[in-house]
């Protein structure tokens, strides 16, 4: 913890938002009039003088720069903060104030030259940066939980990019795409497939609050685990494997029919949460068991080896044969219905046939009996 003048504050977190598109938007709008109140105080209580509780600032740094602290001597921000983490700082806690800093500063010039209190969290794990988070909002004003995923957003899609390495490509808005090919995800599909292997379930709603608290003390134990993470990219890997596998049966580039392509399974988000959250099941146990390390290791080696059997198996076959084992005429007659709710269905259909996939240790004719598990 250190001070830091408010004019070197700003100047720190303007790069690190501008690539999120502003200041605004960490947590929702103030809109209610009593908080605009609270706000306006909050503005004017600055421009007094008034000493605020220090902010805490997030970074992830590499080994090496991590290794380097406690530092000695005299040393400023570009000491503590590299520049190549700029722009993936996250305020972890202070948004509103750095607002009101902000407005403040609108015609008082001199609050810049003051001072302001910051704690740095500097870690070289996104895993330890969402613990810290979890953590810290407790009982605070409830975030979304993908809402406080958001703030180790770039991080969290880096380390993804570093260990899953057959990744094609990732989109993320400052690099919108389609997916043509397979190994090619949306950045905010695979925050929502973090969601599901930790949480185990296959219904995420990313747009409420998170007020089960099982499902917090869940999420919190699993990112507290130093070999989370990991668990979690080897899921990853042999999902993208068996994309790359499935996508070999291409009969007709030009059909726009679901499911008439091996690509277009892992096309689908539902099928993408039902192969996490199977593996997850398998892997880490339903909510509420634990399994010891060695036992998750033995059981994520297992799957790991078993699916690489089948993708050598399929990537030795013939196209045509990609397609038979596929079988997904009978995945489309299962998934035409007529439902008010067809992502849950579709979800629960996916997972079931992933489960059935695993269950059956990836030894299977055909994926017919897999479908036909729901």
């Amino acid at each position: 913890m250190t001070d830091v003048p408010v004019r070197d504050y700003i100047a720190l977190i303007r790069q690190a938002y501008s690539a999120r598109g502003g200041i605004d938007g960490q947590r929702d709008a103030i809109k209610t009039t009593t908080a605009k109140r609270i706000r306006d105080r909050m503005v004017n209580d600055i421009r007094h003088g008034a000493i605020l509780p220090p902010i805490v600032i997030g970074a992830v740094v590499d080994n090496q720069r991590f290794n380097s602290f406690p530092l000695s001597g005299e040393y400023g921000i570009r000491d503590i903060i590299p520049d190549d983490t700029l722009s993936s700082l996250a305020i972890i806690d202070g948004m509103q104030r750095t607002t009101a800093i902000i407005e403040a500063l609108d015609g008082h010039e001199a609050v810049l030259e003051r001072s302001l209190r910051v704690e740095f969290w500097l870690t070289k794990s996104v895993r330890a940066m969402v613990y810290r988070m979890l953590v810290l909002n407790t009982g605070q004003v409830p975030w979304t939980l993908a809402r406080q995923l958001t703030v180790v957003y770039a991080p969290l899609i880096q380390e993804i990019r570093e260990n899953v390495p057959d990744l094609d490509r990732i989109f993320d808005p400052d690099r919108p795409g389609r997916r043509v090919g397979p190994a090619q995800y949306a950045s905010d599909t695979l925050v929502e497939l973090y969601l599901a292997f930790s949480l185990r379930k296959t219904s995420i709603d990313t747009k409420e609050a998170l007020s089960e608290e099982f499902s917090r003390q869940d999420f919190v134990e699993n990112v507290s685990r130093s070999h989370f993470q990991a668990q979690f990219y080897s899921c990853l890997r042999v999902m993208v494997d068996l994309d790359k596998a499935f996508s070999r049966f291409d009969p007709d580039a030009g059909v726009t029919v679901r499911y008439t392509r091996g690509k277009s399974v892992f096309d689908s988000q539902p099928a993408r949460i039902g192969f996490v959250t199977a593996v997850a099941h398998y892997t880490l146990g339903r909510p509420g068991i634990d399994r010891t390390e060695q036992q998750v290791a033995e059981r994520l080696d297992q799957i790991s080896q078993k699916a690489r059997e089948l993708t050598h198996r399929l990537n030795a076959d013939t196209s045509e044969a990609v397609g038979r084992f596929l079988a997904l005429d009978v995945l489309r007659e299962l998934l035409d219905v007529r439902s008010g709710q067809v992502g849950r269905f579709e979800r629960s259909v996916f997972f079931e046939a992933f489960k059935a996939l695993i269950d059956e240790r990836f030894e299977v004719a055909s994926m017919e009996p897999c479908w036909r598990a729901h």
